[in-house]
Formats: C-alpha cells, structure tokens, sequence
C-alpha cells in the first residue's frame, strides 16, 4: 500500500474530464449536456457514453469479480441498464457516480450467484492469475518490468478477492478507482461515516492478507 491508504495497483483508468485542467463545474456541464442527448434518445450520445465510461467500469468490475469474463458481461448488462433507465435518472448525483451505482448492484448480485457456484468462467474467484490481471488492468506488455508488475497485481487482486463483498466494493471505489467519499457514499447509499470505518477495517484487512500472500 502507498501512504494514505491507496493501493498502487499500475496505471488506472481516469475519468473523462477529470484531467489536471479539468475543472468540476465543466466536467459537470458536459454530463448533463449528454444526459439531456441521452434522454432523447440520440444513438451518438450513448455511443460516447459508452466509450467514456467502459473501461473505468470494466475495470472496477473486475475488481468485484476476479473474472475478465464475468466483468466483460457484467459491463454490457450495465449499459443494458442504463439504457433502458436512463429516462428515469433523477440527476441527484452525477452520471458517473450513477453508473457506479448500477455497476455496484449487479457486482453485488452476480458476487451471490459465483459464490453458489463456486467460481467464475474463467478462472477459480481466489486464484487470479496474473496475465488475467494485465489485461484487466490496462497493463502494457512488456517484458520484465510489466511482467513483475502484472504479478504484484495478480498479488493485490488475489488479496482483495479474500475481502467480503462491501469490503472490496469500498477498496475498490476508493482506493483503485479513487473515487472522493461523497462520489462514494452516493454509490453506496451508506453514511460518510460508515463508508469510512468500513474502508479502514477493510485496508487493515487486506494489509494483513498482503502480507500473507508472498510476491
């Protein structure tokens, strides 16, 4: 773990418009811009959603999942979702942090339906190997250095996949995708509070895991 908590898995998805130029108001306009083309249903803008939003969702589903192809899936069932509900979106959070919830729920659900059945397609839920995590965590093949790097992953995913479900939701919101509290706590529907003393019961958790698992 690097100081304060945050995992330092390898490079990281970043939020459209959410660059060091970025500013929140006008990352705000350009989402209520799309959602408005969104809701009167231009094909170009769910597009553009999708390719905005994918990997990042893809990623934090792989998180959950510790499987590319149940995460692979499970990010077209989302867009499914959101298409079909995007209508009835109130606005009260911001589109990102609404699609982050969505993705939150069927993580939530399809976590209940691996865990009957023992594991996922491709690989067994706490054995994730580390080619799995290269590609799933945008890693650059390369030899060596990616190589190492793609086992360290392998090593976190590993651990992070012994975290009960909320635990590992919280890390990963947090800590991989480093969301803020309040993108976090709209995604949860849980107190500031709660979000908080869950996530440091789950870094202590998994620090602990961490030094169990040898790299």
């Amino acid at each position: 773990m690097s100081p304060g908590g945050v995992l330092d898995v390898g490079q990281q998805a970043v939020a459209p418009g959410a660059g060091p130029d970025a500013r929140p108001d006008d990352t705000r306009r350009e989402e209520q811009a799309l959602l408005v083309r969104l809701r009167s249903g231009d094909p170009e803008a769910f597009e553009s959603l999708v390719h905005q939003h994918q990997d990042r969702l893809y990623d934090f589903c792989f998180r959950m999942l510790g499987d590319r192809e149940e995460a692979h899936d499970l990010v077209q069932e989302v867009f499914v979702s959101v298409h079909q509900n995007v209508r009835r979106f109130r606005a009260d959070a911001r589109l990102s942090t609404w699609l982050f919830r969505i993705s939150k729920n069927h993580c939530l659900n399809r976590l209940k339906y691996l865990q009957r059945r023992g594991r996922g397609r491709s690989e067994a839920f706490d054995e994730v190997n580390a080619a799995a995590i290269a590609q799933g965590g945008g890693a650059p093949v390369q030899p060596d250095a990616a190589l190492d790097a793609a086992r360290e992953r392998a090593r976190v995913q590993r651990a992070i996949s012994q975290l009960d479900p909320d635990a590992r939701m919280l890390v990963a919101l947090r800590d991989i995708e480093g969301l803020s509290y309040d993108e976090i706590v709209d995604i949860t529907e849980l107190p500031e509070g709660t979000v908080k003393s869950r996530l440091h019961r789950a870094r202590e958790k998994l620090a602990d895991l961490l030094g169990r698992f040898e790299p």
